[in-house]
């Protein structure tokens, strides 16, 4: 296993089991390629560019994330 992997399971692991249960089905899709819309989904140039620059700026601490509490207040409006 990957040490990106790895970190990605261990905070999937500290998702509520719904969240939990639907991260395990998108990587049983990817990984057996049974779900269509995700066998035949490819990233753009852009989107591929605009992915790696966020990995750099998370890298390089200059990525802004939000608290806790403001994403509760995200899902809340989205009654989620």
């Amino acid at each position: 296993m990957t040490k990106l992997l790895d970190e990605a399971i261990a905070e999937i692991r500290k998702l509520p089991d719904a969240e939990q249960d639907r991260a395990a089905a998108l990587l049983l899709a990817l990984a057996h390629e049974q779900d269509d819309d995700a066998a035949n989904y490819r990233l753009t140039q852009e989107q591929v560019a605009q992915i790696e620059a966020t990995l750099r700026a998370i890298e390089a601490g200059t990525m802004e994330f939000v608290s806790e509490q403001e994403m509760a207040a995200v899902w809340a409006r989205f009654g989620l």
